[in-house]
């Protein structure tokens, strides 16, 4: 009975996603700016996991689990949505996609309509973690609820942190040209992807059952997904990769030099410079 219920959720997000990816290719298609592909990406991931942490089983209430869960992931998704959408505002397009856009030529929109659908699945691991945390079967809450919330704040807060210090690198004007090391970058080359990449630790955190019998709930292990899929994603996809050729492109040896001396991802202490 369960694992029926589980699988329908399963399916359920994966139609949601899907279909809400097609509003933003159609948004993207309109209005030729690709900013908003991750602004709608993040409020959808948002909207889908807020909706199955609160979708009823069995026809019971949601319980404080739930509702704590569904508040997490909104207010993640409402900060790193509205951050993207204000920047997107000032841009005419994002260069990441652009640059698919030019490679795809002709092809551009329906290539485009497909890299979006493949978004989406991508982003069902994610959501369905958010899922298996909120239905852990464990009645009241738990001192690994509120690490979970500690871990969710903490990702939350350190990302925007990260955000808001590049923001006011990028607004001197006596930057121009310079790679941000001040703060949380000087620590990490992408301090803003590791702290949203701790965040989603929040969710395995919550629905595994480690002070119960360790096989009293196997769908929470799938919650391990999301972090490890989120580390694989921004490390070796579309993260980090094509953002560090686009530094390369514009900075050339200064980011060179800031590649060689600060830690990629993990908050670090930065090494010696590598240049006089």
């Amino acid at each position: 009975m369960m694992t029926g219920v589980y699988l329908g959720a399963l399916a359920g997000i994966a139609v949601a996603l899907a279909v809400l990816m097609a509003g933003a290719w159609v948004v993207q298609q309109r209005t030729g700016n690709s900013g908003w592909v991750d602004t709608i990406w993040t409020f959808s991931l948002g909207l889908t996991g807020a909706v199955s942490s609160l979708w009823p089983i069995d026809g019971a209430a949601p319980d404080a689990r739930q509702w704590l869960v569904a508040v997490l992931v909104a207010a993640w998704s409402l900060r790193l949505g509205s951050h993207i959408a204000a920047r997107t505002q000032h841009i005419s397009d994002d260069p990441r996609y652009a640059a698919y856009a030019a490679e795809w030529g002709a092809d551009a929109p329906k290539k485009m309509f497909f890299f979006l659908q493949n978004q989406a699945y991508a982003t069902i691991p994610l959501v369905f973690a958010i899922f298996v945390a909120a239905h852990a079967p464990a009645g009241s809450l738990r001192l690994q609820d509120y690490l979970g919330v500690l871990i969710l704040i903490v990702g939350i807060a350190g990302e925007g942190l990260a955000d808001s210090q590049l923001k006011a690198f990028r607004q001197d004007p006596a930057n121009k040209g310079k790679v941000c090391d001040a703060g949380l970058w000087r620590w990490s080359r992408h301090p803003n992807y590791f702290f949203q990449w701790f965040g989603w630790l929040a969710y395995p955190v919550i629905a595994i059952p480690f002070a119960a019998e360790p096989l009293s709930y196997l769908w929470g292990y799938a919650a391990v997904a999301a972090p490890l899929f989120m580390y694989w994603i921004l490390v070796y996809v579309t993260g980090i990769p094509p953002l560090e050729e686009q530094m390369l492109k514009s900075r050339g040896d200064r980011y060179r030099d800031y590649q060689a001396r600060t830690s990629m991802f993990f908050p670090l202490p930065p090494r010696r410079s590598a240049t006089p």
